[in-house]
């Protein structure tokens, strides 16, 4: 068992993020500082930066997300981004999207624990579920995989016109660049890297945006999601 460092107290920024929340992200931050550590989902050398570094930095992602949208976490794990955004916009529907058993098992007793019906926690992989989950709004993620690879498992989950929106470091503009050609292929129509946390974190969150057209995922997923819709249909007339 790895012994964690001691979580520090929430900053004052918390209370205002979270507002009627605070109490739950307070819990929250404790239990990744505890079981998350223990359990191998967080590092131990993460807990004394948990709040600035974590918790605030994925919950100000909220200043970019529409209102009353469907939302899925791809790569979710301990539930950064999903579970802080879900502490501060109640209005969302969201989908943690897991692989791994012990990380959705973990994010079942958070989501239990902190009472967030508006959250649901899916056992899979982004190409796994493509056809059985129904399309949303709004992808998220946060250190998944560099942008290309983020894109084809995320783009897909999108209905059309909805956008992907990844927070990453100081290597946002460089991938961006890189994934230009792979984008267009997955049917972005426009791409944008914004700031945001103005007054909350200190450096600012850095958040790619890929917003798409009418096939998300491009001609080839169009194929692929027109055919498990073909097989949902067959399997509930059966």
């Amino acid at each position: 068992m790895t012994e964690a460092a001691e979580l520090p107290s929430a900053p004052d920024v918390a209370r205002e993020v979270f507002g009627d929340r605070f109490d739950d992200a307070v819990r929250y931050a404790e239990l990744l500082a505890e079981a998350g550590v223990q359990r191998g989902l967080i590092g131990p050398r993460e807990v004394p930066r948990l709040w600035e570094r974590h918790l605030l930095n994925c919950a100000v992602l909220s200043e970019v997300v529409p209102e009353g949208v469907t939302v899925c976490d791809v790569g979710s794990g301990a539930g950064l981004p999903g579970i802080p955004l879900a502490l501060v916009r109640e209005d969302l529907k969201i989908t943690l999207l897991e692989p791994l058993l012990r990380r959705t098992n973990f994010l079942t007793e958070v989501v239990e624990l902190l009472g967030l019906d508006h959250v649901t926690v899916a056992r899979g992989r982004a190409e796994e579920v493509m056809g059985s989950m129904p399309p949303v709004h709004v992808v998220t993620a946060r250190a998944v995989a560099p942008l290309d690879r983020l894109a084809t498992w995320g783009i897909p989950l999108l209905r059309p016109y909805g956008e992907m929106l990844a927070l990453k470091g100081d290597t946002a503009e460089e991938e961006l660049k890189s994934a230009t050609t792979a984008l267009s292929k997955l049917g972005a129509v426009g791409t944008s890297i914004l700031q945001v946390g103005e007054g909350v974190v200190d450096p600012l969150s850095t958040v790619v945006r890929v917003e798409v057209g009418e096939s998300p995922g491009g001609v080839r997923f169009a194929a692929k999601r027109a055919k498990a819709a073909r097989t949902g249909r067959t399997r509930r007339r059966r």
